[in-house]
Formats: structure tokens, sequence, C-alpha cells
């Protein structure tokens, strides 16, 4: 008789499938591959249905979207909407990177290629629809991923068409999103607009925990206590969503927001790691693991990981890393990267329990990690730093040498006012 015996590759590869495979497509905390039946189902898929469909049946519509706002099959919106014969759409308006979201600059006017519709910007001299953009309009309709993080600008641009919404006496129509690093992270510095009505993002902490849809009914149903008009607004919710999930909970592929975030890693440490636009330090972009990297050529990798670490700070740890940005990244040219085609040695930041990581409080202890080590070298962009701390005092207690869990303790009582607020507006479990 002849036996057949498994050759070592063999039994390599019966490893690599039955062990390590799904190590591989799990993350660190055990996400796994979501059932059909289990996935989220997002405001776009329910827009179409009995329920939501008459708002825009026989109406003229605009839609504020960029490449983000698709179906779970990458159905667009404007595609979707533009077939239907019993929804007019007019026009659309886009955000920073575009319809498209190939741009990495502020975009300009525009038509759109596949559907020959106007697009109007809202990332370029203008920032909020005119009365005469929205003369021909009867529905405005909001549909973008966010990130999570008071710096990403795409909430800002729906404040400002939820405003005119307001002012114009316009229905406004937001359909939900998952919020990529979870609802339940609330954290950073509020800045000069704490303990006010929150009626824009100048009055979020750096992570707000919030879904798009809970962000526009907070922001529009604050503006009452400033009696300020409001706007008639419909958030289309999700279904089987929670607060807890990561996006790679949802069962839902992820589409890149825009061309510096790559994936969940990415926004995971966006909170962190976009300070370092207020300096003369990188933050990554240029390179396939944006927002991941602290360098520069100036920099010794070895002593600023040693540095950071030092601070134990929970679910991250550093590591020497060089890179050398480039101006394209994963095919999309992106505005010229700090050190283009320059060496840059530095620290990369790892997630290692992405549910202890307080990415918001880790902006404070990088900056006073480069201080200590290269007072000199470090240079300060203070509109800059201030703009995204929305306050100068960080900054200038980080000058004054002050320490980093001070400063953080001095957030306490403004982030509780913020945390009453939101909860009146949340609407998930």
């Amino acid at each position: 008789m002849i036996r057949f015996l498994p050759s070592r590759d063999f039994w390599v590869l019966c490893f690599f499938f039955l062990v390590l495979f799904p190590a591989f497509s799990q993350d660190r905390k055990g996400a796994k591959a979501v059932a059909p039946a289990d996935r989220v189902i997002i405001g776009i898929e329910r827009l179409v249905t009995p329920e939501f469909l008459p708002f825009i049946q026989n109406r003229r519509v605009a839609i504020l979207t960029n490449h983000t706002g698709v179906m779970p099959d990458k159905g667009h919106i404007v595609d979707l909407l533009h077939a239907r014969p019993d929804v007019k759409v007019v026009k659309l308006f886009s955000p920073e990177h575009g319809i498209r979201g190939e741009a990495d600059d502020h975009v300009a006017d525009d038509l759109d290629k596949k559907t020959g519709l106007k697009v109007i910007s809202l990332y370029g001299k203008v920032r909020k629809p005119t009365a005469e953009m929205l003369k021909d309009v009867d529905v405005l309709i909001f549909d973008i991923q966010d990130v999570g993080a008071r710096y990403y600008t795409y909430i800002a641009t729906m404040q400002a068409v939820l405003e005119a919404a307001a002012e114009n006496q316009k229905l406004m129509i937001v359909l939900d999103r998952p919020n990529p690093i979870t609802g339940l992270y609330v954290d950073g510095v509020v800045g000069k607009n704490a303990n006010e009505p929150v009626t824009s993002p100048n009055f979020l902490p750096i992570t707000h925990g919030m879904t798009v849809g809970e962000l526009a009914r907070m922001f529009n149903g604050e503006r009452k206590a400033k009696k300020l008009p409001q706007a008639e607004l419909m958030v289309v919710p999700m279904r089987r969503y929670s607060r807890g999930q990561w996006f790679d909970q949802t069962g839902l592929p992820w589409v890149k927001p825009s061309p510096n975030m790559i994936n969940l890693t990415t926004a995971t440490l966006y909170p962190a790691t976009c300070i370092l636009e207020g300096t003369n330090v990188s933050e990554g972009r240029g390179t396939l693991q944006p927002f991941e990297f602290i360098g520069a050529p100036w920099i010794d990798g070895e002593k600023l990981a040693r540095q950071l670490n030092s601070y134990k700070l929970a679910g991250v740890t550093f590591k020497p890393v060089q890179f050398k940005p480039d101006s394209v990244v994963d095919g999309i040219r992106i505005y010229p990267p700090k050190f283009m085609g320059q060496t840059c040695y530095g620290a990369q930041a790892v997630v290692t329990d992405r549910a202890k990581f307080e990415s918001a409080k880790a902006t404070v202890y990088i900056i006073h990690a480069l201080k200590a080590l290269y007072p000199s070298q470090l240079e300060w962009k203070n509109t800059r730093l201030d703009g995204l701390w929305k306050t100068e005092v960080t900054r200038q207690r980080l000058q004054a040498g002050d320490q980093p869990k001070e400063i953080i303790s001095a957030w306490a009582d403004e982030l509780a006012y913020f945390k009453k607020v939101r909860a009146r507006y949340l609407l998930y479990p």
C-alpha cells in the first residue's frame, strides 16, 4: 500500500489557514467578520424605503456628499438618486477633497463628470450655501463618512449647510453613518467656547463620540438656546448600530474618507497626531501610514520613542522609525507634505489596545516630548496649534513647562458640561 505523506509545506499552509489567518482577519480586540444579517444598515439604505422616500419624491434636491456617500455595494448616492424619475437632483455641494475625494487642497466649482450636475465647492471662498444657491432647492441631503474627530472638516461643512437650511427654510436630511472610532470616547480640550450651547464644531472636544446625525441634531437643537433659527431637520438613523462598535465591527466596507485617511488605524491615531500640523514635525503625510509617524530629519528616533514610552500611555507604544514623504499616496497626488523627498527619523505610534488608547490626551504628551528633546528645533505654529486646540491656553502651558497631567486635568469641567449637552441628542444605545 502506498501512503500519502503530506509535505512540510502542506503542514505550514494548514497552520497558516487554521491558526494564523483567523488572527490576521481580526483586530487586536477580536473583531470578527460580520454576518450579513448583523451588518449595520446605514441611512442611505433607508432613504429609498417607503418610510423616507416620500420626503424627496417630486422635490428639487441638492446633495452634499463625496466619494464616501455610497451604499454597501459601493453604489453612489448621486447616481442612485439622479437615476430616479421621481426625484429631481438639481445640484451638488462638495466638501474638502471634492465630490470624488481626489483633491487634497481647496476645490473649485465643477461639473460632475458622470451626471453632468453642477458641483458647488464649499471648501474654497464659499463655505456656506447662499440664498441664491438655494432658491431652486427644496431639500438638502447630507451623506458623508466622518472620522470622529473635531479637526475633520466635513462636520463643519455639514453645520454650515444646516445653518443655511435654517436661514432659508429648507428641509435638511442627514443620512447617518457610524463613528469609526466608536461613539463612546469623548475627550480633549473644548477651548474658548466651553460651557456654551454647542452649535458648531468649535464647541466640541477633540473626540466627540457622536455620529453625524447626532451632531446635526445637537447643532440644530442648541441654536434655540442662542435664539437662532432652527432648520427643519430629519436624521435617517441607522439600524443594528451600537455606540461601542468600531468601524470594522459594522460589516461595512471601508472607503477612505480623504486621501490621507487610509484605514481604521489612521482614524484611530488621527486625533492624537493631527496636532503636529501646528509644528514643523511631520505627522507622516506623504506615506502609506499617515498619522502613525512622528518625525523630522533632525529627530533621533530612539530618543523620541523612549521619551514617549516613558509616559506609559495606555493602549499605545512607540518604536523608532524612518520614512520619506512623497507627493503621491496610494495613487492620489496630495498637497506637498513636510520634508517631501527627505528621510525623516522619529517614532511610530503602535496601538496595542484601542479600547484603552486615549488619543485626545496623547496630543499633549506628543508636544511635551518634542519640546523636552528639541526645544531649539521645534517650531510652534501658534495660530494653527491654537486653532486645533481651540484655545491658546494648552500651547501656552506647554511652552511654560507645565506637565501634561496638569494640563489635561483642567479639561474636566468643560468636558462634563459637553457630555451633559451631548446626552440629550444621542440616538443609539
